[in-house]
């Protein structure tokens, strides 16, 4: 087995001994629609594939230099995932809708985040926006009311920030935003990085999962939960699910970081402390 990611084309993925088919709707996306012969089967091919432990670091780095891996046509029941958690009220911004890292707060960030549609009676409405890192803040400058303009920055500036230096930019315009504008002002802002930014925006499909590179050696990306019109409340949508792969989908000899799975989870609280949450400073 290559060490490295496996070449791609068109439309076919070879990689576990088998082919499958894939497109690449954006530069940093690759959408895994199945396998090649398996097509109208049910089954769990990221599991009993991708995720095998003899191609599972294969399959991270194809993460690490993609940003973005969609498996569409999953079917899993796999124990390791969780229910995502906070929600949106009508009023101000829950910490979800900002653009973020999971783990952006503490010293150790998790590698990936899969969010998952599992499949479910209730279809999901509310979309997840995924773009990358430099892209997201650079359209936060652009898109930023004049009155809202802390800095004149250029987009030549913004590209040769440092992870870190993004991170202190971004934490000013997300605060600067959630305090000069009202809840719907500041969805709508966030609409319009979303288009500035060319996220991907592509509404969920049951039994789709999302691999984001969260922190990594390659392609950096945020994601946010997006409501693409006014939200008013009260409409039925389907649940998300989540893991972090490289640190709770264990391989054998590993054993799980309970003080790391623990930091991480207390960033994901209910809305109830935004002040204090790390969507909202550097990370």
């Amino acid at each position: 087995m290559s060490e490295s990611a496996p070449p791609i084309d068109a439309t076919l993925l070879a990689f576990a001994n088998s082919h499958w088919h894939v497109r690449r709707p954006k530069p940093f996306v690759l959408v895994i629609e199945g396998e090649v012969g398996a097509e109208g089967r049910v089954g769990d091919y990221l599991h009993d594939k991708l995720l095998q432990p003899a191609w599972r670091e294969a399959f991270y780095q194809l993460v690490d230099a993609t940003g973005l891996v969609v498996c569409l046509n999953l079917h899993t029941q796999h124990p390791s995932y969780r229910d995502v958690r906070g929600r949106s009220s009508k009023g101000r911004l829950s910490q979800g809708e900002y653009y973020h890292h999971d783990g952006c707060s503490g010293p150790t960030k998790p590698r990936f985040v899969e969010i998952r549609c599992p499949v479910q009676p209730q279809t999901r409405g509310v979309a997840t926006a995924v773009a990358p890192h430099h892209a997201v803040v650079a359209a936060m400058v652009q898109v930023l009311p004049a009155e809202l303009a802390a800095q004149n920055l250029n987009p030549a500036a913004i590209s040769q920030m440092s992870d870190a230096e993004l991170d202190q930019l971004q934490g000013l315009l997300t605060r600067s935003v959630r305090k000069k504008l009202d809840a719907e002002g500041a969805r709508a802002y966030f609409r319009a990085v979303d288009l500035a930014a060319d996220a991907y925006f592509e509404p969920w499909a049951l039994g789709e999962s999302r691999i984001i590179a969260n922190a990594n050696s390659g392609v950096t990306m945020q994601h946010r939960r997006a409501y693409q019109t006014p939200h008013t409340g009260g409409v039925a949508n389907g649940h998300l699910v989540k893991r972090w792969p490289n640190e709770e989908l264990l391989l054998p000899g590993q054993v799980l970081d309970p003080a790391l799975i623990a930091a991480l989870c207390s960033e994901e609280g209910e809305d109830g402390n935004e002040d204090a949450a790390c969507y909202l400073r550097p990370h």
